[in-house]
């Protein structure tokens, strides 16, 4: 025997009804990025980490407030650990608040773990955090495994960023005519 079950609402109905934003269903919402480190490191493979928070983190990256400028990682114990990450107090928080400059565990997979030591061991190589976001409404935080450039790779890089710069310019300047 058949039985029919009728679907009054779908599941988009109740994330919209309990508040949840479009932004925060659909796609990744970016909180803090590192903008410098692409050029002070040559970047390698990046990898996606979850972040252990308190609730009042949680809701200060939530307001978009959190800075990972001269913050890095490393692997302490077979844990990856965030260090100098500046996430500021939350206003309302009161005596529940947090340190902004606390260290924050990382969650990623054994395997990840393992490869992230073995890239670290090599001389010069360290554990970059490029950006904190939020997908699916839990936050995460991209690495990437870099090694530090000198000042005559870093004009390079900036002599390369030019010339292609100019190149699409003069590109698209010959499109429009």
């Amino acid at each position: 025997m058949l039985l029919a079950v009728r679907r009054t609402r779908s599941l988009s109905y109740f994330l919209v009804k309990s508040g949840a934003k479009k932004s925060d269903r659909d796609g990744v919402k970016i909180v803090a990025q590192n903008r410098a480190a692409s050029y002070n490191y040559t970047l390698g493979e990046k990898y996606e980490a979850g972040i252990v928070l308190v609730g009042t983190e949680v809701k200060a990256l939530r307001e978009g407030k959190g800075g990972l400028r001269e913050s890095y990682a490393d692997v302490k114990n077979g844990e990856v650990w965030l260090f100098n990450c500046h996430i500021p107090e939350y206003q309302p928080g009161g005596y529940r608040n947090h340190e902004p400059l606390r260290k924050r565990k990382l969650l990623l997979h054994q395997r990840e773990i393992l490869k992230l030591i073995a890239a670290t061991q090599q001389k010069g190589m360290t554990i970059v955090p490029m950006k904190i976001y939020f997908r699916d409404g839990m936050a995460k935080c991209e690495l990437a495994v870099g090694k530090g450039k000198k000042f005559h790779d870093r004009r390079e890089s900036e002599r390369r960023k030019e010339a292609k710069r100019e190149a699409d310019e003069a590109i698209r300047r010959s499109r429009h005519r």
